[in-house]
C-alpha cells in the first residue's frame, strides 16, 4: 500500500502502458543486436543491396526523405536525398548513421508519437516517406498511418518496403539454425494487409511489386533469377521482399487550371477546322497548338488558314523539325504554356468534346496521368481493324503487368498530364532515351517510373470522316513487341 504521506504516482492507462512496453522491447532487442550486426553483415549484404537497388529506381535522386526506423541510415543515403531526416529508437545505430553521414539528419523517437510527427511536419514538404521494414514493429498501424498524414502533401510518396509472408517460416527457421540474425516479434503482414492499412490511414495505393527471389549470389545465379525471373506473372509473389507505393487521398475539390491541347497533325487537312469548332474551352484558358509533320495534303496551309480566321481562339502553329508522332508531341509540350498538358488526335476518333473528362480528373486529383481507353465502350463499325483490336487487347495486358497499373489502352492518342509532371518526365528522360516513335510509351513509362497514379476515361471512339489510317498493323506491330522487351529490362529487370 501506499504510505498516507507519499503520492501516488499516476497509473498509466492500460494501453498507453502496453505501447510503452512494446517500445523498450525493441529499444532492448536494437541494444543487443547491435553487439551482433557484425557477425550477420556478410550473409545479408547481397539481400539488401538487391533492395535497395529496385529502391534506388522507385525513389528518384535529389529527393526530401523521411526515413521513419532509418537504423543506421545505409538506405536513406544510398538514395542520395537533397534533405534526409530519419527516425528511429535506436541511439546507438542513429550515432553511426550521424558520424558516416554528416549531411543528413537524425532523431531518436518513437514514431508512433503523435508529437513527434507534428514536430516532424515543421519541415514539410516531404517527396518521400520511407518505412523501409518499418510497418510490422508498430504497435497500432493504422493509427500510426493516419497521424502520417500531417506530413505529406498531394505529390508526397509512402515507400513501405516490409517481407513477403510466405517466407515467415523459412526466415523462422534459418534463426533457429544460426544462419540468420535473431528479429524481434513482429506483425508478418501480406500486401493485402499493407494495402488495406493504408486505405484505412487515408492513403490510396499507387503501385505494387515484389522482388528478390533468391537472397544469395550463388555464383551469380541469385543476380540472374532476380532480375529476369523473379519480376514474372505469380513467380513474383513468391519473392522475399515486397514494394508498395502509396500517395496520399487527394480532396476533390475541383481547382480551375490552363489548359493546352496539343494537335499533331499529317495529312490531316479535312479535320483541321472541325477539331477547332468541337473543341470545348477547358478549365481557365484553352490554349491549342497545332504541330504539323510534313504534310502532301496541304495540312499546313490549313493550319494558317484556320489560325487566321479564329484571331479570338489562343491558337499556335508549328511544323516539327523531326519525324513521328513522339517529336511532334514533345515539340508541342515544349512550347505549351498551359497548367495542363492534353493530346488531342488530330484524326477526331476521340471525341474532341469528351476532353473536358479528362480535364475534371486531374483537376479533382483522381489522376495524375490520365489516358483515354477506347477498348471499354463498343465502337462505331470500321473505327478498328480485327487484328489490331485484338493486339490492343494483349498489349494492354502486358503493359499493366509492366508498370504495375492498370491500362486497358496504350495506344489511344488522348493524353493528359499537369506540365509540371511533364518537366519532371522530361528531366528524367535519360532513364529511357528517345527510344519511342509514337509518343505513347514515353510518357506512360515516364509517369510510372515517377510513381504517378493513372486513371482511364473510357470514350467512344469513332470511324475516320478524312483520311486514312497511319498506322502499320505489322510493321507498328513488331514495334510494340520491342517496346515490351524494352519495358521489361527498364521497368522490371533491375
Amino acid at each position: 500500500m501506499t504510505h498516507p504521506t507519499e503520492i501516488a504516482e499516476p497509473q498509466q492507462p492500460a494501453p498507453r502502458k502496453k505501447h510503452l512496453d512494446h517500445v523498450a522491447a525493441i529499444r532492448e532487442w536494437a541494444r543487443t543486436k547491435a553487439g551482433r550486426q557484425s557477425r550477420w553483415s556478410l550473409p545479408n549484404d547481397f539481400f539488401r543491396t538487391s533492395s535497395e537497388d529496385y529502391l534506388k529506381f522507385l525513389v528518384p535522386e535529389n529527393q526530401r526523405i523521411l526515413s521513419l526506423g532509418c537504423g543506421a541510415g545505409d538506405t536513406m543515403a544510398g538514395l542520395n536525398p537533397a534533405f534526409g531526416l530519419g527516425i528511429d529508437l535506436d541511439a546507438s545505430a542513429l550515432q553511426i548513421a550521424q558520424n558516416k553521414y554528416p549531411r543528413l539528419q537524425f532523431m531518436e523517437g518513437d514514431m508512433e508519437d503523435a508529437d513527434l510527427i507534428e514536430q516532424i511536419a515543421q519541415n514539410l514538404p516531404f517527396d518521400v516517406v520511407l518505412l523501409d521494414g518499418s510497418l510490422g514493429y508498430l504497435d497500432d498501424i493504422q493509427t500510426f498511418l493516419t497521424r502520417l498524414q500531417v506530413v505529406c502533401n498531394e505529390d508526397t510518396r509512402v515507400v513501405s518496403v516490409y517481407y513477403g509472408y510466405l517466407w515467415e517460416p523459412v526466415l523462422r527457421l534459418a534463426e533457429k539454425l544460426q544462419l540468420r540474425e535473431p528479429s524481434l516479434d513482429t506483425t508478418w503482414l501480406r500486401m493485402g494487409d499493407v494495402e488495406n492499412f493504408m486505405t484505412l490511414g487515408g492513403f490510396e495505393t499507387i503501385k505494387k511489386e515484389w522482388r528478390v527471389l533468391l537472397p544469395f549470389r550463388m555464383f551469380g545465379l541469385g543476380n540472374l533469377v532476380n532480375r529476369y525471373v523473379a519480376p514474372l506473372p505469380w513467380i513474383r509473389r513468391l519473392a522475399l521482399s515486397h514494394y508498395l507505393v502509396a500517395r496520399k487521398m487527394p480532396k476533390y475539390s475541383l481547382q480551375e487550371h490552363s489548359v493546352s491541347v496539343v494537335i499533331p497533325c499529317r495529312n490531316e487537312r479535312g479535320n483541321i477546322e472541325p477539331a477547332i469548332q468541337r473543341l470545348p474551352k477547358l478549365g481557365s484558358g484553352t490554349e491549342i497548338i497545332f504541330v504539323e509533320g510534313h504534310s502532301t495534303d496541304g495540312t499546313w496551309e490549313e493550319v494558317k488558314r484556320v489560325q487566321k480566321i479564329y484571331p479570338g481562339l489562343d491558337i499556335s502553329i508549328l511544323q516539327q523539325t523531326g519525324e513521328g508522332k513522339g517529336d511532334a508531341v514533345r515539340a508541342g509540350f515544349d512550347l505549351a504554356k498551359g497548367d495542363i498538358l492534353m493530346i488531342l488526335d488530330a484524326d477526331l476518333t476521340v471525341p474532341p468534346e469528351d476532353l473536358e473528362k479528362f480535364v475534371e480528373i486531374i483537376c479533382s486529383g483522381k489522376g495524375e496521368y490520365v489516358n483515354g481507353s477506347r477498348l471499354i465502350y463498343g465502337m462505331e463499325d470500321q473505327a478498328m481493324r480485327f487484328l489490331n483490336f485484338l493486339a490492343n487487347h494483349f498489349f494492354a495486358l502486358v503493359f499493366t503487368f509492366l508498370i504495375n497499373q492498370r491500362l486497358t489502352d496504350t495506344l489511344c492518342g488522348t493524353k493528359v498530364l499537369t506540365r509540371k509532371n511533364y518537366q519532371r518526365i522530361k528531366a528524367g528522360r535519360t532513364y529511357f532515351g528517345t527510344f519511342d516513335p509514337f509518343g505513347d510509351f514515353d510518357l506512360i513509362f515516364g509517369a510510372s517510373k515517377l510513381n504517378l497514379k493513372f486513371a482511364e476515361v473510357p470514350v467512344r471512339y469513332a470511324s475516320r470522316r478524312y483520311g486514312s489510317t497511319q498506322i502499320s498493323r505489322f510493321r507498328h506491330g513488331l514495334l510494340l513487341l520491342r517496346m515490351v522487351v524494352f519495358a521489361y529490362r527498364k521497368l522490371k529487370a533491375i
